[in-house]
């Protein structure tokens, strides 16, 4: 059953992409929150409008894929909560869809609406990081009880305003988080590098890359996959695209 899934998420791969797979305990009822889980969009000046399309559809698409709506509604090791905001500059970021119980597809299908159709906040601000992860930690603040508690930050450049990463690591409550990232090359020859070693964060921690806003959709499906799951993919990290040679 979960070789199937990650087939279809795209996770089986070549031989040795994935191995030493891991997947998480389910010891908790449905009544249990297992997972609280903050998807993080960028929409700074960076991203054109057409961008911001394949992004937002990107995601409601990877919502609504078979094997990430038949992770949400496996609720035998309890259910998941999610919250998704837009974000930019400091002061720049609104929520698009607030804590939401997705354990049952009229909930997963209100979800995909709502982020579907909503109307893009800001356009014309730079790339805060740091107030970002500041941002989703007051998200977290506000969600129910979880057993995991995931940050998900998209994002196509390196933090060009305000403080960074490190110092939102230091200041705002963010112990016992796993900060994952998903990087959409093209833009910023830096991107991959930065997310691996100043956004990425915690247990189990990880950065997706997609080759482009036309790949979001495909690159966010594989990474609500792991994180729903819990999956543990034993690989060091595939080389820079410069290093590919």
């Amino acid at each position: 059953m979960v070789r199937s899934q990650l087939r279809r998420a795209g996770l089986m791969g070549p031989a040795g992409l994935v191995a030493g797979l891991a997947l998480g305990p389910a010891a908790a009822t449905a009544a249990e929150c297992r997972l609280a889980l903050v998807l993080a969009l960028d929409v700074s000046s960076s991203v054109d409008p057409g961008e911001y399309d394949l992004q937002k559809l990107g995601l409601a698409a990877a919502l609504g894929s078979i094997p990430v709506r038949e992770a949400l509604t496996n609720v035998t090791g309890g259910y998941v909560t999610l919250a998704v905001f837009e974000w930019s500059g400091r002061y720049q970021q609104k929520v698009v869809l607030d804590w939401t119980r997705m354990d049952d597809p009229a909930a997963i299908d209100t979800a995909v609406a709502v982020i579907a159709t909503a109307e893009r906040s800001y356009s014309r601000f730079p790339t805060a990081i740091g107030y970002a992860l500041g941002y989703a930690s007051t998200l977290l603040k506000r969600a129910p009880e979880c057993r995991r508690r995931v940050i998900d930050l998209s994002g196509d450049g390196v933090n060009n305003e305000g403080f960074g990463p490190d110092l939102a690591y230091r200041n705002f409550p963010l112990d016992g988080v796993t900060v994952n990232g998903l990087v959409i090359l093209g833009q910023d020859a830096d991107v991959l590098p930065f997310y691996r070693n100043e956004v990425r964060r915690g247990d189990g921690a990880f950065v997706e890359t997609a080759s482009g806003f036309e790949d979001f959709s495909a690159a966010m499906t594989r990474k609500l996959f792991r994180e729903l799951n819990d999956v543990m993919v034993g690989e060091v990290d595939a080389p820079y695209p410069d290093e590919r040679g």
